[in-house]
């Protein structure tokens, strides 16, 4: 039997990038997953139908109260249990810190409302069912712009620091369910495709000399996940960066 054989896991915005590498590295290891995005629906039922078990997509805005109660509700629906909640779906856009006339408020608005916000509620509503699992896990993916005064806006940051605090305060009340965060820095991506500016500068700096790949996160998700031991913890995968920027 393969290591996570008859788990059952969503994936929150894995059409593509981490979300997507996730979701195919937890397939590979006998999960079956729920594919999710907001809008990008048939990339991600192409996801779905390419993993290694059988998958499934769900469309849902998780920033709508509603839409990640009914991802929870089809989920168990269709596989009947829960045991792994990876939340990675999340919304920036580019904003420079010194610039807060362009920081409006609808801007930092979508930023909570999708982050934290939709993160809150999803991960609410999924711990009764994550309770009954033998091991269940919440994996938060943030951002080394929750742990440094860095990243693509001051509302973006603000809302990883928020998921990184929000994954200590829930280790510490809700277990024996584990929560974790993942903290990557710049990672090649569909979204990061055209910052290629930011992405020579982190390679520069960067004791590892490159960005990220979706892959090197996934496999963090993987590792936090096969640690039974561990929770209550904000993984940096940066290559280095924080070390000297």
């Amino acid at each position: 039997m393969s290591e996570l054989s008859g788990k059952v896991a969503i994936v929150t915005g894995s059409s593509s990038g981490i979300g997507e590498s996730t979701a195919h590295r937890l397939a590979e290891l006998g999960a079956h997953v729920v594919v999710n995005s907001s809008s990008s629906v048939d990339a991600g039922k192409k996801v779905a139908s390419s993993l290694a078990t059988k998958g499934t997509y769900i469309q849902a805005d998780i920033s709508d109260k509603a839409q990640g109660q009914h991802l929870i509700d089809e989920t168990l629906k269709t596989f009947g249990k829960l045991d792994i909640l990876v939340n990675n779906a999340g919304w920036t856009t580019l904003v420079q810190h010194g610039d807060l006339d362009g920081l409006t408020d609808e801007i930092f608005d979508k930023t909570f409302k999708v982050n934290v916000y939709g993160t809150w509620w999803l991960t609410k509503a999924a711990i009764p069912h994550l309770r009954k699992s033998d091991d269940g896990n919440v994996v938060n993916i943030t951002s080394i712009a929750g742990v440094r005064p860095v990243g693509s806006s001051m509302a973006y940051a603000m809302t990883k620091a928020a998921l990184n605090h929000m994954t200590v305060l829930l280790a510490k009340s809700y277990g024996p369910v584990r929560f974790n965060a993942v903290a990557p820095g710049l990672v090649q991506t569909p979204w990061t495709k055209d910052w290629g500016v930011m992405h020579d500068f982190v390679s520069k700096a960067s004791p590892l000399k490159r960005s990220a790949y979706a892959s090197d996160c996934s496999e963090a998700v993987l590792g936090v996940i096969r640690n039974p031991h561990m929770t209550g913890q904000v993984l940096v995968i940066d290559g280095g960066f924080t070390l000297v920027s």
